[in-house]
Order: structure tokens, then sequence, then C-alpha cells
């Protein structure tokens, strides 16, 4: 069988959930390698079924409880964010605090800097104009390829420059276009390509 790195990431996410699956039904806490698994499967499943955007956010946060958890897994997991295939195509599901609040004195808290942060620095950016002509909202992530695009969206940009940028955004982040809406975005130039 031949698989694409895409559908090979996919059997290994599956596989480490359903680790996930057998230690919880042993009664064992999961760690956060698990956990993550675990959740982004459920919400890879619930948008192959169809399930609303709004709703698997709201269902993935209470798939997992405190005491199903190892210490400090929440302080290391702030959000789970995965692209999921919905039958209106691919959008970037974000889900913030999956495992409740973080505890900042537990193990493995994360603490982040408190000043701003200067995203790529040094690198060529450009404005562009994206049209949706489709019929729904679409979501552009950060480092989504941008020759890779919804067909619905059209590109103020050169099809043969597309592979050289993504949108300038942080990452895990995304832009929603409305139908028939036309936003200007700023793109930068991909590190792959110096």
């Amino acid at each position: 069988m031949h698989l694409i790195p895409r559908e090979q990431e996919r059997l290994v996410l599956f596989t480490a959930a359903e680790l996930a699956r057998r230690r919880l039904a042993r009664g064992a806490r999961l760690g956060a390698t698990e956990a993550v698994a675990l959740v982004c499967d459920e919400i890879l499943e619930m948008a192959w079924d169809g399930v609303p955007l709004a709703e698997i956010v709201g269902r993935a946060g209470k798939l997992l409880t405190e005491d199903q958890l190892l210490p400090g897994v929440a302080g290391l997991v702030p959000s789970v964010q995965v692209e999921a295939l919905f039958p209106h195509g691919t959008s970037l599901v974000h889900v913030p605090e999956p495992f409740g609040p973080a505890d900042d004195e537990a193990p493995g808290a994360v603490r982040t800097y408190g000043g701003d942060i200067e995203l790529a620095p040094g690198r060529e950016r450009r404005q562009c104009l994206v049209r949706n002509a489709g019929h729904r909202p679409v979501w552009i992530s950060s480092h989504y390829p941008l020759q890779e695009l919804n067909p619905a969206l059209y590109l103020d940009i050169d099809p043969e420059q597309a592979p050289h940028y993504r949108l300038d955004l942080p990452a895990g982040t995304s832009v929603r276009i409305e139908p028939d809406e036309q936003v200007e975005v700023m793109l930068v130039a991909r590190r792959s390509d110096r």
C-alpha cells in the first residue's frame, strides 16, 4: 500500500489515540502525547462525520477530565490545533485549553515570555488580495501552502510565486474569508526558499 505523508501521519495519530484508549480502559492516566493524540483523533472523526466546527471545539474540550491525566498535562498543552477534513473541505480546528486551565506551579508548566516577539525577522513581505468566490466561509491557516488553497479562493499573486510565500501570521492562527469577501493579507517569504 502506498500512503502519502498526510495519510501516514493520520495513521500514526490513530495508533497513539488507540494507545490512549487502552490506557484509559485499564484506569491508567495519560501523558501529554497520548492525550493530544486522543483529542486530535476525535476531532478528525467528528469533522469527517460533518459535525459543525463550533460543536467540535466545545466537545473536544470535554473529552478528558483532570483525573484521567498525569499532573502537569494541562500546563504542557495550552491548546490543540489540527487540520481536519470536513465534507466542505479542510479547516483548522483550534481548541484552547483542551485539558482545562494550566496550573503555573504544576510540573512541566509552560511559562511564556511577556514581551513582543518579531515573527520571521528580515524576510521579504508583500501584500496580497484574496477573494472568496465560493458559497461558504474559508479559513487559511498560517502555514498552509498557498498553491493548495481551496479553489474558491482567488489570490492576487503569480501562481509561480505562491509556493514561495505563506501568510504572515503566528503559527496555528488563521484568516477567515466570508463568501464574496475580498481581504488584503500580508504574505511572508518561506524560510525553505533561502
